[in-house]
């Protein structure tokens, strides 16, 4: 006889229905209680995603488990890999380092899966990276941008979907500087992205010949941005470029707009969020940014019936780039093991080196590749504007799509020397 198998969050240390309270996402309740039948025998391939499902980083988080869980219905119903259930086990991280690593310990020893994905904050995609070397289990980070994870720091065990902040700041900083001028000011998150963000966006005016007329280090959770906002109309700067993430970018936007620094000051950054973009009110929506994905893509294959797909599972919601951050890193999974025809981790990475996703994965018009040489994938950016009135879920323009091996850095560049496994 089969045996429902329920496709709950795993063992996680939160309570299952103030997850789906918390994400607002009447979809996700569908997709967590909706479960394919399989036979008892029936060995399922296990991915421990950890995320933050509360902090400043949780509207973040919780879209890249949407698009996980959407991704993992749709295997589940087309018959699983390799004729096997997947089933993916959610801890919060709380955008914690520290959080991130014990989650990942428990989600070994209590639920043996075979890989890790997630993380949101880079601090923590450092260290679960770390966390899975050590255990030898490949880790896709889905939403840690800084350039040291597949940089400096790389590691056979640690691959990466989303851009490298490098990626980002190139994708928009020649139209803010040419655009708007030479004179910037850094208003940049106290931690390891916004840091790696500000490095990159330097490197690149200092070649461009211009200046930095000021700057401050906000720490992560701050909500008060007035004192930073004082000296930006004293240093008056041509761009005031902003590296925040999460809830810190959406309560400096506010900010922004009631002291009227956006009516003198052009604002924009290295990555701006649908999520982000949502939460903001009408006269705070502005600036030019990068996106690294975006929901409309009239001219590319497979991106509206994803979009209709995901939105009739969710709710009506339109997915975002964490959303496809989630569902992307979770076929890629599912096309490494049936590439490798096993989950063994050393053929599952010979597998996921110099992986295409194909174009109903990739949902862009440059087909993606995990770099064999850093295991980064080369995701498109997506710079533009917001746009200003716009109503959800038409709040950007895209400018350009632009193919992220053309302006990604090598690995070498990037400072990889991939150890031998």
């Amino acid at each position: 006889m089969q045996q429902p198998r329920k496709q709950g969050l795993g063992s996680s240390d939160f309570d299952r229905r103030d997850f789906i309270k918390t994400a607002g996402a009447t979809g996700l309740a569908a997709l967590l209680t909706q479960a394919p039948t399989w036979a008892a025998s029936e060995k399922p391939i296990k991915i421990g995603m950890v995320d933050p499902i509360t902090s400043t980083f949780a509207a973040l988080g919780q879209s890249e488990i949407k698009g996980a869980k959407f991704a993992e219905a749709e295997i589940n119903k087309a018959g699983g890999v390799m004729g096997r259930p997947l089933q993916l086990f959610v801890e919060d991280s709380a955008g914690n380092p520290g959080a991130a690593v014990d989650k990942c310990s428990r989600l070994l020893s209590q639920n043996n899966v075979d890989f890790l994905m997630g993380t949101v904050n880079s601090a923590a995609s450092l260290a679960v990276s770390q966390f899975a070397a050590r255990h030898k289990k490949v880790f896709i980070a889905t939403g840690g941008h800084v350039d040291a994870l597949t940089g400096t720091s790389c590691n056979p065990f640690t691959f990466r979907t989303c851009s490298t902040t490098w990626m980002l700041t190139s994708g928009d900083f020649e139209t803010l500087f040419s655009k708007f001028g030479k004179k910037w000011y850094f208003l940049t998150t106290d931690y390891a992205f916004g840091k790696s963000e500000q490095t990159d966006y330097e490197t690149q005016i200092k070649k461009a010949g211009g200046t930095v007329v000021g700057g401050a280090l906000a720490p992560v959770g701050t909500t008060d941005f007035s004192s930073y906002l004082i000296d930006v109309k004293a240093k008056a700067p041509n761009v005031l470029c902003l590296l925040l993430a999460g809830n810190d970018q959406v309560n400096a936007m506010k900010q922004i707009a009631q002291f009227g620094i956006n009516k003198d000051i052009a604002v924009g950054g290295a990555l701006f969020e649908l999520e982000q973009a949502q939460a903001l009110p009408p006269s705070a929506l502005y600036g030019w940014w990068t996106m690294e994905w975006y929901w409309k893509q009239p001219k590319t294959p497979h991106v509206a019936d994803f979009v209709k797909r995901f939105a009739a599972a969710n709710n009506g919601e339109y997915p975002t780039a964490r959303v496809w951050f989630g569902y992307a890193t979770t076929h890629a999974f599912r096309l490494a093991v049936e590439k490798a025809k096993s989950t063994d981790t050393l053929k599952v990475i010979k597998a996921l080196e110099g992986l295409e996703l194909p174009p109903e994965v990739a949902l862009q018009p440059h087909l993606p590749v995990y770099r064999a040489a850093d295991h980064q994938l080369m995701i498109s950016m997506f710079p533009g504007h917001v746009n200003t009135g716009g109503k959800y879920p038409d709040l950007f323009e895209v400018s350009n799509i632009v193919a992220g091996a053309s302006i990604a850095k090598s690995a070498a560049e990037m400072g990889c020397k991939m150890p031998t496994v």
